[in-house]
């Protein structure tokens, strides 16, 4: 599927076989980052052709007219697309899309991808950058792919040598120690019409609580997560709790649920590989969300090169107050007119369910941004092998945190015709915030019926 992909030159193995332990990265790499690499291990230069820029640091300030807590001002308001892509001219521009991208324009005649200037704005706190290059080194895959031991607070593989490493950096990229939304879930049905699900979602790393890291207590846990859900009525009060562990093979992501109906708690190890996702009328799995999460046990992993995509970028516009939920969705996909494309190189890694394994998905392709290590675009098969739901995450940086991250994900159904959107704010008091330190308390399984009261 991939011989014809044109592989930049830079420091890439491709792995074969899964040992328990991977050696962390040379002292020469590491001498590179900051110079010809970024500090989290990105190509500094820009392309050949003068299509994709160097990388300058990044977008660290916040533009005139910005206040501090509202919504962020777009920098690039000004900027007119380059060119729009259209089914009709599609085998121009094929070579720099995704199999499911290209299966977006045939499946709807009418949808376009307007491509701006690429701008590469992705930038983090210095002290992100010293972190990652410090572990650079240590971190190490353990457990045959499926833990991680030495990382710090961000990607722990700023050289990854396979396609674990990869979506590792994904999985555990520096997002802020806390985060508090509340947001839309929207589940598109086939005619254009929608019911908006109301969430709030409540994630910290263990640096982030207020008594810190414990070295008992967040021994193999990666992450705490709540969700609540607010809208619609039979949902309001249910809340999913998830301490995700690190080596899910170790010791299982342990999650819980509380029903408000009931007033019941319960153990929920539905809650992981393809379980349904909460509120989402069916349109996604538990690891979808993130575009991937959890154990990366079920697959085999490939890393398949470098290669020059169109991903979402830069989306302010779909991030405004000014929008309605009634604006952004149509029938099928998105208002594309309130998209922005740009071309980045991204990492591709292709993961293949093992033969012992069971998900509904046979095969999912990633396209992660190589600025970020966020997952821009994913591609997944059934297991006959056809393409079926293709994911999106349109990218904004949070210029005020110094922190890239989502405005809202896609997953198109190309089978149905429905599609899911997740993380919006446009008809929300406020945008995703990023608190500094939250109570250890507040996230655990005797806390859930106080916080799922209607």
């Amino acid at each position: 599927m991939y011989k014809q992909m044109k592989v930049f030159v830079g420091t890439l193995f491709l792995c074969l076989s899964v040992g328990n332990v991977y050696a962390g990265a040379s002292q020469a790499d590491i001498d590179r980052l900051g110079k010809d690499l970024t500090p989290l291990g990105a190509e500094k230069a820009g392309n050949s052709a003068g299509t994709i820029p160097e990388w300058n640091g990044g977008l660290t300030e916040a533009p005139a007219g910005y206040t501090p807590g509202g919504f962020l001002v777009d920098p690039f308001s000004d900027d007119k697309p380059l060119f729009t892509i259209t089914a009709g001219n599609l085998d121009q521009y094929k070579e720099n899309l995704s199999p499911g991208q290209q299966a977006m324009f045939k499946k709807y005649p009418e949808y376009k991808m307007p491509v701006y200037q690429s701008r590469r704005t992705a930038a983090y706190s210095q002290s992100v950058y010293d972190d990652a290059k410090s572990h650079a080194e240590t971190a190490t895959l353990t457990s045959g792919g499926n833990g991680v031991e030495g990382r710090g607070l961000h990607s722990p593989f700023l050289f990854p040598k396979n396609g674990l490493e990869a979506i590792w950096n994904h999985t555990l990229r520096y997002r802020g120690l806390t985060m508090v939304r509340t947001t839309a879930q929207v589940p598109v049905q086939t005619n254009g019409s929608f019911v908006a699900n109301r969430l709030v979602d409540r994630w910290v790393f263990p640096e982030g609580f207020d008594d810190g890291r414990d070295a008992v207590k967040d021994d193999n846990i990666s992450i705490y997560f709540v969700q609540i859900m607010k809208s619609p009525p039979r949902l309001t009060g249910n809340v999913v709790l998830v301490h995700e562990t690190l080596d899910q093979v170790k010791t299982a992501r342990k999650a819980w649920r509380y029903n408000a109906g009931q007033r019941r708690v319960r153990r929920a190890p539905q809650v992981a590989y393809d379980g349904p996702g909460t509120g989402a009328d069916g349109l996604r799995t538990t690891d979808n969300y993130d575009l991937y999460n959890g154990a990366p046990d079920r697959y085999d992993w490939k890393l398949v090169g470098k290669k020059e995509l169109y991903i979402p970028y830069n989306s302010y516009k779909l991030h405004s107050p000014e929008l309605s939920y009634t604006d952004i969705h149509q029938k099928g996909h998105l208002d594309q007119d309130l998209v922005r494309y740009e071309l980045h190189r991204v990492w591709v890694v292709e993961a293949n369910l093992k033969e012992s394994a069971r998900h509904i998905y046979g095969q999912r392709t990633f396209y992660i941004d190589e600025d970020t290590w966020q997952a821009s675009v994913v591609d997944h098969y059934d297991t006959r092998g056809d393409m079926w739901r293709v994911a999106e995450s349109h990218e904004i940086q949070y210029y005020h945190e110094k922190l890239p991250f989502y405005t809202v994900e896609t997953l198109y159904d190309l089978e149905s015709g429905r599609y899911l959107t997740t993380g919006l704010t446009n008809e929300e008091e406020a945008p995703y915030t990023f608190e500094k330190e939250v109570s250890r308390s507040y996230f655990q399984p005797g806390s859930l019926r106080r916080i799922g009261k209607r």
